[in-house]
């Protein structure tokens, strides 16, 4: 890996007087110096991207398709180099780094495949006397320059799920990733830059908040796609009502365990679950519902699992925990556990900080409004709740200002359909976490968790306009 990245700006690359140093959460080292966009550079891609719209827009299907058929492939290429930069900047194990590669390059496949088949639809419009021999045609087309702001915690997939989508339905994008992780989306540039795209479609701008806010409040930007806090979120959405906005925000996800689930899998799937990545995923289970019937078979073998895993150097093949983002995060899930404690909760297991890192968390006897139990966490601590009543265990779970998604395990098909119609989430994952996703199935959430929906062809209906022809063929 090269050590100092610039701006992807109009096809170019462009420096700044603002040189950053990204430095790894495990241990501090240097990953790289990137170049922090000036404000007028944040308008002159802005200019780039508008300029280049109607390039964009009038790019055939096929051209489209096989741009993102090469940027799969280069992805592939470099799949060790992009899974490194995102274990050193994001301290996510090299094993989960290379997973988040190949979720990548699978979001890129797919958005090749919807890039050849965005279709419409023919309507009949004789539905009355006056109207007859009228027939509609429904078409999409792309919106203009979008703005795509993604978090930390997915450097390569949660840009894939904003950048590979609008390439497919012809719009642009100005990308402006996480500051504690830009080097991946750069890497993403240069392969980018690679396919022949033409310059301007697509714009990849490290900035701080005061420069960034150009992409959020300038007019030439139709749609704004964020991913990221739920306050940061709405307030985007407040100060861009006009615009079209897509929020991908937090979670506070649950998962209800029945009594017939196949218990040993479901332990499994929880410790993955809950502790995936220290915790730092919208989806990661933070309150876990056990019925009473199985609760102590459950928790020993759920501990014991906990208590296996290996803390330490993201780059480390056997390291199955990393570090938070940074010691401010881990301070943080600090606090609000030793909140708990006092109150009254039990530490089954964990509960310790070194740094950045944290000890994967399991807690018993916290009330429902405590902080560790009602705010997200995005840690790797998980809450646990015996239950009795499988209604009652649906009401706990929509007791949340969240609604990700939420996981079942049960052999009982009426009880799966009632948890999908009940719950108040975006997604019903059965015999499974709620961590569970797959690139092309529809994302996103309700109430504080978001609005609209990712998944490759979800986006590219957000990303698009419906336009209708009317044709009178008397």
């Amino acid at each position: 890996m090269k050590t100092v990245y610039p701006l992807f700006i109009n096809g170019k690359w462009e420096e700044s007087g603002n040189l950053k140093e990204i430095k790894s959460p495990y241990d501090g080292r240097p990953v790289g110096q990137v170049f922090f966009a000036r404000s007028d550079q944040v308008k002159e891609a802005i200019a780039a991207a508008t300029a280049a719209f109607e390039t964009a827009r009038r790019m055939p299907s096929y051209e489209r398709a096989r741009i993102l058929e090469e940027i799969s492939s280069g992805l592939k290429r470099r799949r060790e180099e992009l899974a490194r930069s995102i274990a050193l900047q994001a301290g996510k194990p090299i094993r989960d780094s290379r997973a988040e590669v190949d979720r990548a390059i699978m979001t890129f496949d797919l958005a090749s495949e919807e890039a050849r088949r965005i279709g419409g639809e023919i309507i009949p419009l004789d539905l009355n006397a006056f109207s007859q021999n009228r027939w509609g045609l429904v078409r999409r087309f792309p919106l203009g320059p979008i703005t795509a702001i993604t978090p930390f915690n997915f450097p390569l997939n949660l840009v894939a799920h904003k950048v590979a989508p609008a390439l497919a339905s012809g719009n642009t994008i100005l990308l402006r990733p996480a500051s504690q992780v830009p080097i991946t989306s750069l890497l993403l540039a240069e392969i980018v830059a690679e396919t022949g795209l033409p310059a301007g479609i697509f714009n990849v701008i490290p900035c701080d908040y005061q420069a960034a806010e150009n992409l959020i409040a300038d007019e030439r930007i139709k749609m704004i796609t964020f991913t990221g806090s739920s306050s940061v979120g709405w307030e985007i959405k407040a100060r861009a009502p006009r615009k079209r906005v897509t929020l991908e925000l937090g979670g506070n996800a649950a998962l209800v365990v029945e009594p017939e689930a196949d218990l040993e899998f479901a332990v499994l799937r929880s410790v993955t679950g809950a502790f995936a990545y220290a915790g730092q995923i919208c989806i990661s289970i933070q309150r876990l519902f056990l019925h009473e019937k199985i609760y102590d078979r459950f928790m020993a073998d759920f501990v014991a699992r906990t208590r296996a895993l290996k803390l330490g150097d993201p780059l480390d093949e056997t390291t199955d925990i990393g570090p938070m983002i940074n010691e401010a995060a881990a301070r943080q899930t600090e606090e609000w556990v030793n909140e708990a404690v006092e109150k009254g909760a039990r530490i089954v297991c964990g509960g310790k900080r070194s740094g950045s890192m944290f000890e994967p968390t399991i807690l018993e006897k916290v009330e429902p409004e405590w902080r560790i139990s009602w705010l997200e966490a995005f840690a790797p601590v998980v809450v646990v709740y015996p239950y009795r009543d499988f209604e009652k265990a649906l009401e706990a779970v929509n007791n949340s200002i969240y609604g990700l998604q939420a996981g079942i395990f049960t052999h009982d098909l009426k009880k799966a359909w009632l948890a999908f119609e009940k719950l108040e989430v975006g997604g019903v994952i059965i015999n499974d976490i709620p961590t569970y996703r797959i690139d092309h199935m529809p994302y996103g959430g309700v109430k504080e968790s978001g609005t609209g929906r990712e998944g490759v062809r979800y986006a590219i209906e957000e990303m698009t306009e419906l336009k209708l022809l009317a044709l009178n063929l008397k």
